[in-house]
């Protein structure tokens, strides 16, 4: 928007300056001409009253009045008899024939022949006067001067160059002067569509209104208000309700798992016992839902990014999975982490993703392979990825693994939840998840934290866009 007005600014101003300066550059070349014309009009007419006398007693010439008037003002002169023969020409011998000139048989017939035309000898262009040399009606002669438009062509360049000057100045100035006109007035739209970004991005805090604002905007800017608080409302009533009936799940499921677990410990029927089994295997895998949603729900939290290293809890995970991975016999392999790595991230959502990303690289790993685990900072994003040896994922499942409750088949273990609450984590420090195929086999989970530093900011502003 405001380079929008800046243009028109800038755009109105141009119009403007050509319909003035075009025109003033035109009048001015043509008023020089007509002067330098004029000059030399009335200068052929005073030499022409020199050579009036000589000419119509065919007396001798006297050269000197046009040789001074050569050197005076480096015009050309040339006076001609009747029948165009040169008595005086100050730039060549006398005797010439110039009665095929146009312009001495314009003024041998008594008019008066003035014009423009560019000369082979100079190579520039010329300003040439011719006029008769007449008495009592009877042409005697003519003289013709002929001058070079140099200087005055250069005068009308520099007063262009003078018009054009004028013009940038005034540009720049009304570029100057626009930008600051613009910024004020889109202010008002600014700060409208930094709170659109900061909805977007899940900061629904209330924008100040600015009441210097056109009326229109400041309705915007009160029904905007009105929506984030009302979203902040309902999303908070979603979470919370999600929070506590998974945690007011978590009690009777215990519970009942118990019982399941003391009447199987009685029972002796081996069909009874086996039909506990399932019913306790069932019992296990809803309190993991459970758990995911709890955990979802804190992720989803509006929650503040601090700079946390993430080599420090990338190898202690490592090691407390180790374990794991060595009942699986699944080998962990750990590269990258031997320094501090800072990064943007919500405290403890580090653990949280590693966590449900080797659960999930150690069920489906086979045994012998290895997982490896590498941590590479960039000078914008570090990148964590978790690499397994398992069957990995199709392009297409790729895309649909981050979606919540998505699985393979329902053979598949788990809530489907582990990638969601993964994604949500991240992006909650402003980061991303990504998900690619590992070489030869496997799935690579990519997890890209914002480097802390001075860029800091300016890779977080290009993640979250």
């Amino acid at each position: 928007m405001t380079r929008r007005l800046l243009v028109s600014y800038l755009t109105i101003t141009l119009f403007v300056l050509l319909v003035l300066e075009i025109p003033l550059a035109i009048f001015f070349r043509d008023r020089e001409f007509d002067r330098l014309l004029s000059d030399a009009e009335r200068d052929a007419v005073v030499i022409a009253s020199f050579y009036e006398d000589a000419l119509e007693h065919g007396e001798t010439e006297d050269p000197s009045p046009a040789v001074d008037y050569r050197e005076r003002t480096g015009v050309r002169v040339v006076v001609v008899d009747a029948g165009g023969i040169a008595i005086v020409d100050t730039d060549g011998a006398a005797g010439r024939d110039f009665s095929t000139r146009p312009e001495i048989q314009t003024a041998l017939a008594g008019d008066r022949a003035t014009g423009q035309r560019d000369s082979a000898t100079l190579s520039s262009e010329i300003v040439y006067v011719a006029l008769p040399v007449a008495s009592g009606g009877v042409v005697h002669g003519a003289v013709r001067l002929t001058v070079d438009t140099h200087e005055v062509t250069e005068r009308v360049h520099q007063f262009w160059l003078g018009l054009t000057a004028v013009a940038l100045f005034m540009l720049a100035l009304i570029a100057a002067a626009g930008w600051v006109i613009a910024r004020s007035v889109t202010k008002p739209l600014r700060t409208l569509q930094s709170a659109a970004h900061r909805f977007a991005e899940g900061d629904l805090s209330r924008t100040d209104v600015d009441e210097r604002a056109p009326v229109e905007l400041v309705d915007l800017q009160v029904a905007m208000n009105r929506m984030a608080g009302r979203l902040e409302r309902l999303l908070t009533q979603q979470r919370s309700f999600v929070a506590d009936a998974s945690h007011q799940l978590r009690t009777p499921l215990t519970a009942l798992r118990l019982r399941l677990e003391n009447r199987q410990d009685e029972s002796t029927d081996p069909a009874e016992v086996a039909e506990l089994d399932a019913a306790i295997a069932e019992t296990e895998r809803l309190a993991a839902l459970v758990t995911d949603l709890l955990q979802l729900a804190s992720a989803e939290r509006t929650l503040t990014a601090t700079t946390v290293d993430l080599a420090e809890p990338v190898r202690d995970r490592v090691d407390t999975w180790t374990a794991v991975a060595d009942v699986a016999e699944v080998t962990l392999r750990l590269t990258g982490a031997e320094h501090p790595r800072p990064v943007r991230a919500v405290d403890g959502s580090i653990e949280q993703i590693l966590d449900n990303v080797l659960d999930n690289a150690i069920q489906v790993a086979p045994p012998g392979s290895t997982i490896t685990i590498d941590v590479q900072r960039g000078d914008d994003v570090t990148v964590l990825t978790i690499a397994d040896q398992g069957p990995g994922l199709t392009e297409e499942e790729r895309e649909l693994a981050l979606v919540r409750f998505w699985r393979r088949s329902s053979a598949t273990p788990g809530s489907g939840l582990g990638l969601s609450i993964v994604t949500a984590l991240a992006e909650a420090g402003g980061g991303s998840v990504r998900l690619a195929a590992n070489e030869p086999t496997g799935l690579a989970v990519e997890v890209r934290f914002v480097t802390a530093g001075v860029d800091a900011r300016r890779a977080d502003g290009r993640n979250r866009s």
